[in-house]
């Protein structure tokens, strides 16, 4: 008996050891990588200096052109990122402020993410490898599986191993770019959709925690916020649910009917190529002519 209890208490000790050289040997690899996606640029990079910051959803990530800026000689990147909610984009710009950065604008897209204060799993898995970092940590001490995340080696890295496991690893030692970064961080989406549709009736405008932290955070370090809607297609049902937004977030600026046309949309709710170029002209002349940028 004695036997076979120190037999698996040796297992288990090894499965120990093993988790925690694994949870150090992917942690280091991260801390040590900024090609591979927004998240990791903030924490391993430089200290920004930007005239704009945009953060979003994919519905930022998708419609404003950074390069559009750069022609009207402002310094821009899209931080808006695919599945985002607004919990992400809080704490992204908390990142960027504790690093010291300089932001003199920052155009957040606030439609249909302020519906919910839930988080993205997918955009959460990107901060996991940091989970030790004191903003990161503070910031889901409250979530479920926190202490499990914290504490248990490697046990943040199986939970998402979609995203940050072996393949990501990999094709970070290799210093491997990714497209999350390319064109100042906007990502294009180059077909036309067809027979397109998007139903809003379950939709209604709410309060939402992540927007105050955001609202709060330019407050206190004198940044200018830009909240806007963004397009979706024609055949959208229940359009009068941006008129409601307005109602409850008197500061956003409409833009969700610049563009309706569906030869600019890849989906109803994301716009192609053409739109997003179409669209970002259209809110940098607007901004400028009210002296809002």
């Amino acid at each position: 008996m004695q036997t076979f209890v120190k037999h698996i208490l040796k297992i288990v000790l090894l499965l120990i050891l093993s988790a925690s050289l694994l949870d150090f040997i992917y942690t280091k690899v991260y801390e040590t990588s900024r090609e591979r996606n927004k998240v990791q640029a903030i924490i391993n990079g430089n200290t920004g200096n930007f005239d704009v910051v945009v953060l979003g959803s994919s519905r930022a990530n998708n419609h404003i052109v950074t390069n559009e800026f750069t022609k009207e000689h402002m310094k821009a990147f899209n931080y808006g990122m695919s599945g985002s909610s607004l919990e992400e984009s809080a704490l992204l710009l908390q990142l960027m402020l504790e690093k010291k950065w300089a932001i003199k604008n920052v155009l957040l897209e606030v439609d249909l993410n302020v519906n919910s204060e839930s988080y993205s799993d997918g955009t959460r898995a990107l901060f996991m490898p940091y989970f030790r970092n004191e903003i990161i940590s503070n910031y889901y001490q409250n979530i479920e599986n926190f202490n499990s995340f914290y504490f248990i080696p490697f046990y943040r890295y199986v939970t998402y191993e979609t995203k940050i496991g072996v393949r990501e690893v990999f094709f970070s030692i290799l210093k491997r770019k990714s497209n999350a970064l390319q064109n100042g961080g906007f990502y294009p989406l180059t077909n036309v959709g067809k027979n397109m549709k998007y139903d809003l009736s379950k939709y209604t405008p709410k309060a939402n925690k992540n927007y105050k932290k955001i609202k709060d955070l330019c407050r206190m370090h004198k940044i200018n916020l830009i909240l806007i809607t963004t397009p979706m297609c024609k055949n959208t049902v229940n359009r009068n649910y941006f008129k409601e937004l307005k109602k409850r977030y008197p500061e956003i600026h409409n833009f969700e009917d610049v563009v309706t046309e569906d030869k600019y949309f890849s989906s109803c709710g994301h716009l192609n190529v053409d739109g997003a170029k179409i669209f970002t002209q259209h809110i940098i002349a607007s901004l400028k002519d009210s002296k809002k940028l």
